[in-house]
């Protein structure tokens, strides 16, 4: 398995960045300047590496080293651009079957998704480089190592993703509790991204208006709702069962 490692340092940050290393996160101290500062920042946007600015003495924190005011948490999986994704799972022969977490935030489920994900044949997870839960050795722990075997993208808008999965036309669907459509009633078998929110609101309101379909899980009895691994469990099982 992979371990995360600090990356310490201006020059050995932007040379692990263009040397393609995945980071997870960029701490740059609140008051930082010099020469390498638009250098790392333009190679953060470009590969949607979220940067925070910290006091001192979280960077201190981290190492005893002369950091120079930039420390950086490499990943533990390999972040890859999801036009390449498409791209590959299409050329490949593959009907799309992905993944998008919304606000979910809890380490263990995101592990578990991807695990219930890998063993359904999905191919992707798309996530935002802000709002979800840590891709770090606790996850990837918690999902059995099944980061390590599928695709995972890090987006800087949802909805820019969600128009990236339009135009190769990849349809997108939602779990909503109010839905009159049920899980089995829904067609997985076409080429298709499958929306996760948070248990606490859901699916953002942009991302469910953007959706194609919107469908409801049955649930007996007045219970409030499954646990959102859970949910992705029942989804993705239907998803592969239309698809075997």
């Amino acid at each position: 398995m992979k371990k995360s490692a600090l990356i310490i340092g201006r020059q050995p940050l932007i040379e692990a960045i263009e040397a393609g290393r995945a980071i997870d996160k960029i701490f740059l101290h609140k008051n930082i300047s010099g020469d390498a500062i638009p250098r790392i920042r333009q190679l953060a946007r470009d590969r949607n590496i979220p940067v925070q600015m910290v006091p001192v003495e979280k960077l201190n924190g981290f190492t005893r080293l002369n950091h120079q005011g930039v420390v950086a948490v490499a990943a533990v999986v390999q972040y890859t651009d999801l036009q390449q994704i498409i791209d590959h799972v299409v050329g490949e022969g593959q009907v799309p079957l992905f993944v998008m977490l919304d606000g979910v935030t809890d380490i263990r489920n995101i592990g578990a998704i991807a695990r219930t994900a890998v063993c359904c044949g999905a191919q992707a997870i798309v996530i935002p480089d802000k709002g979800v839960g840590a891709l770090n050795e606790e996850t990837m722990k918690s999902s059995a190592g099944a980061l390590d075997k599928i695709y995972i993208s890090r987006v800087n808008s949802l909805a820019q993703a969600v128009d990236t999965l339009h135009l190769n036309g990849i349809r997108v669907v939602c779990s909503e509790m109010k839905a009159s459509k049920k899980v089995y009633e829904t067609n997985f078998a076409a080429p298709c991204c499958i929306i996760m929110g948070s248990e606490e609101r859901g699916v953002q309101s942009f991302l469910r208006k953007a959706s194609d379909e919107h469908f409801s899980i049955p649930i007996a009895g007045n219970f409030d709702s499954f646990n959102v691994s859970v949910a992705a469990g029942i989804i993705l099982y239907e998803a592969m069962k239309q698809r075997m």
